[in-house]
């Protein structure tokens, strides 16, 4: 494979597998199922060598491919990662390859057409993480929806039409705000930069220019994009679709919704309200603070209500507003413990709620129904099953030496140095993620078997052993070794913090903690034909000479690629 288009390679893999079923006959079921597996599978594998060619430590985006698009307007075909990027990308394809796994008994009606959404999602969603033109990158965020609303829609449960007509209607209305904010950066950018300027789409190239607009101007960009991403997160008070889409959604989409659709929105946060935050301290301070109390309120408001549900996957859906709280804190804590737990609690969270969405998937094939009331005592027909049942139950309360202690740990440490009780109000939500976590586990899995149907469950068969051991795995991987992965995301989270938040090196925090500023800061990026592995230099320019002198090497790179 060919490093320079690595990325192309795992963008459009699922894409090819989508176009390769289309071909398969309607009555060939088995076939179906093998192509969709067998292209799940390969879009994880094409992923791997990413993780020892990904240069640790080196600044900027990684495996860069640049080429025109639409000319007249300033779009172009443009990817690239950095470690945060980079970590979200597998997420995304070992998650992706999993649940189509777990996809091979359990849909049963137009299964060809299933498969074909399914990869059409994946590759929607990593579009999302590696688009570096802001053009590309609504491309893939819109495209990801479609999809999405015909897997809940089709093949979800009694409410699914509901549900994916809310999910649809509550995704467009922010959709609609943040290409608003797209149009408006894009065109203001123009104008600071000059007559002469060429129009451009370029992410790092638009953000560069952001300082240079007026205070008023930069909170209006940042409310844009936060609608999106608090409606995809979901922050509390825009999370009342969630729960109907995951109850409704089948298994698969269960587990892709919360393990990665969800970390859309906390990336968008990371990658593009961090910088559109207003340069005056007391507009920016303001904002921090409504960001804060929504994301503590949503922490503790999804714990109380999980402990009311009586649908287990319910009950797992409105844990994910809890957990992702934590993750909104941490990345508005700007500094390196916030952020770096923040993305970390995203993969853990991915990992141990997947999990559960698939142990709860595998009690709905041998049951059809996900009520609490109807199970109990499930650890003595079930032992194996309610071992990893365990094991992700722990994993997802933060238990040490598992992969949610380490996220939670990190987060709180980060608003500590910010602000103690802000600290404090998240402590609770741990305890009460803690309480329901373990009472629904002592009510499914403890006492005697009471419902005379669950006296003979058969227990976890090789596939779903297949699903389930590799996450379990990783969780404990994560929770006794996560040293890779803070190495990874070390060199983009000093990055972000010296731009958001460039005192922060010279307090005393961060003499306390040892931290010191990256070596080389990027302020704009301009494309490149092919990827970067060298440091790049920091930037001297002017936000507006920035955008001029990007433009002309776009042009110059786009000439040459033709």
């Amino acid at each position: 494979m060919n490093q320079t288009h690595i990325l192309s390679w795992i963008l459009f893999t699922p894409v090819i597998g989508a176009i390769v079923l289309l071909f398969v006959p309607r009555e060939w079921d088995n076939a179906q199922r093998v192509v969709g597996n067998v292209f799940g599978m390969l879009g994880l594998v094409v992923s791997l060598p990413l993780i020892w060619r990904f240069q640790i430590g080196t600044p900027g985006y990684q495996f860069r491919e640049t080429y025109d698009w639409i000319p007249s307007i300033g779009a172009h075909y443009s990817l690239g990662i950095d470690g945060i990027s980079f970590l979200l990308v597998m997420l995304t394809t070992i998650l992706g390859a999993i649940s189509i796994l777990s996809s091979w008994s359990a849909i049963q009606t137009r299964k060809k057409e299933y498969y074909i959404l399914f990869l059409l999602l994946q590759t929607g969603m990593l579009g999302v993480f590696m688009a570096l033109d802001f053009f590309l990158f609504y491309l893939f965020w819109e495209v990801m929806l479609v999809p999405m609303y015909f897997l809940i829609g089709v093949w979800g449960s009694d409410r699914r039409l509901y549900a994916a007509i809310k999910f649809f209607l509550y995704t467009l209305a922010g959709s609609v705000l943040m290409l608003l904010a797209i149009l408006a950066l894009y065109y203001r950018a123009h104008e600071v930069a000059g007559a002469g300027a060429a129009y451009t789409f370029d992410i790092p190239t638009l953000l560069g220019a952001v300082p240079q607009f007026s205070t008023a101007l930069q909170r209006l960009l940042f409310w844009g994009f936060f609608f999106a991403f608090a409606i995809k997160v979901p922050m509390f008070p825009f999370h009342t679709w969630l729960p109907d889409a995951h109850t409704e959604a089948p298994t698969a989409g269960s587990v892709i919704l919360a393990g990665v659709l969800l970390k859309m929105g906390t990336y968008g946060f990371i990658r593009f309200s961090l910088p559109l935050l207003p340069t005056d301290a007391v507009a920016r301070q303001h904002i921090i603070n409504i960001l804060m109390v929504l994301s503590i309120v949503g922490i503790i408001y999804g714990a109380l209500v999980c402990m009311m549900q009586k649908d287990m996957k319910k009950l797992i859906a409105y844990s994910s507003v809890s957990h992702l709280g934590f993750c909104t804190l941490g990345i508005f804590a700007l500094n390196p413990h916030g952020l770096s737990g923040s993305v970390i609690q995203q993969i853990n969270h991915g990992i141990s709620t997947g999990a559960l969405f698939l142990i709860i998937g595998v009690l709905y094939e041998r049951r059809h129904t996900r009520l609490i009331s109807e199970f109990g005592g499930l650890s003595t027909p079930m032992p194996n099953f309610a071992a990893i049942y365990l094991i992700a139950t722990l994993s997802s309360l933060g238990l040490p030496l598992l992969n949610g202690f380490i996220g939670e740990f990190t987060i709180l440490s980060g608003i500590f140095q910010v602000n103690t009780s802000w600290t404090a109000w998240a402590v609770v939500g741990i305890v009460l993620g803690a309480a329901y976590l373990l009472w629904l586990y002592q009510r499914v899995m403890f006492g005697p078997v009471t419902n005379p149907a669950n006296e003979h469950l058969p227990d976890l068969n090789m596939r779903e052993y297949a699903t389930l051991i590799p996450l379990v795995l990783l969780a404990f991987w994560i929770g006794i070794y996560p040293k890779p992965l803070f190495r990874v995301l070390d060199a983009p989270v000093r990055q972000i913090v010296e731009q958001v938040n460039p005192n922060y090196y010279n307090s005393a925090t961060a003499q306390r903690w040892g931290e010191k500023p990256p070596v080389a800061i990027v302020t704009a990026t301009a494309p490149a034909k092919s990827d970067s592995t060298k440091a790049e230099k920091p930037a001297k320019l002017a936000p507006a000479a920035i955008i001029a002198a990007a433009s002309a090497r776009m042009v110059a790179n786009t000439a040459e690629n033709r």
